[in-house]
């Protein structure tokens, strides 16, 4: 289902939808005004009736050129940016899910993407694995790749959450991993560079992983002019729910269980698949 209005009651939604809101917006080098853009998307969802709202990549701080300024950037995970979107998801009673530059060895970052919960603690963590050394951009000048680990997941009302970030989307190894922990719901922070035929692939590989997985994606882009925009949520029969063009906006779509249970019963793709993914 589409976002509704703010002020607007749905009360036709079985008992075990979830709603969940991709938020798009351009994040820049003005950490306070990137903090605030969170903090009215956050409440803007929330008042939709969101209990997790997924946002971009690099959320914290962009420059479309990694350098210095962004590693001077990064932070801890108990830094300033942690500790904001923690107490915003404290004082709303819901998830959060946003990327970030974290600190690692002098001269780099991790590319990190947070989960935090209405308690205020850190509910998952992950760090990109496939960093974008593609298309003419080589991230990993700047950027360290997380290490190959157990992935964490969160639980959010009876379902289980998962992340990955962008680049990662091209891999589907890492989705496929994420399914075999336990995630019925992967959140995709993004920040998907536009250029030609970019926004098919954006559209092809979120729609792909969700079907191939018959699980929710929840994949939140930048807004252009750098990103190609069209955060989504998509369903496990490959339904857009969501959709966000260009603009700056939160977008909100129902998950539940029982829609995973339907489509598995006439798709049984992961019961019937023969291999296994293994770590290089």
């Amino acid at each position: 289902m589409a976002s509704s209005a703010p002020g607007t009651t749905v009360d036709h939604t079985p008992t075990d939808d979830i709603a969940l809101a991709v938020a798009q917006f351009v994040p820049t080098d003005d950490v306070t005004a990137n903090r605030h853009a969170i903090e009215r998307m956050s409440r803007l969802a929330a008042h939709r009736g969101a209990r997790l709202v997924v946002f971009p990549e690099y959320s914290s701080f962009f420059v479309p050129e990694l350098g210095q300024r962004s590693i001077a950037a990064a932070e801890p995970l108990d830094g300033e940016f942690v500790t904001a979107l923690s107490a915003l998801a404290n004082e709303l009673g819901i998830h959060l899910v946003a990327g970030m530059l974290e600190q690692a060895e002098a001269g780099r970052a991790y590319n990190t993407a947070v989960a935090v919960a209405p308690s205020g603690e850190v509910a998952a963590r992950y760090r990109k694995l496939h960093l974008y050394d593609a298309f003419g951009q080589t991230e990993s000048d700047w950027i360290v790749p997380g290490e190959i680990e157990e992935p964490e997941t969160f639980e959010l009302g009876g379902l289980r959450v998962g992340l990955q970030t962008c680049y990662d989307l091209r891999f589907p190894e890492v989705s496929r991993r994420l399914v075999d922990a336990g995630a019925d719901v992967i959140a995709v922070p993004s920040e998907w560079v536009r250029g030609p035929l970019k926004e098919q692939h954006w559209r092809t590989l979120v729609t792909a992983r969700a079907l191939e997985n018959t699980v929710f994606v929840a994949a939140a882009d930048h807004a252009p002019p750098v990103g190609a925009g069209n955060s989504m949520i998509v369903d496990p029969m490959g339904v857009e729910l969501a959709t966000i063009g260009e603009n700056t906006d939160v977008a909100l779509a129902y998950v539940s269980r029982h829609r995973i249970a339907s489509v598995r019963a006439v798709n049984p793709a992961l019961a019937l698949r023969r291999f296994e993914v293994r770590a290089r």
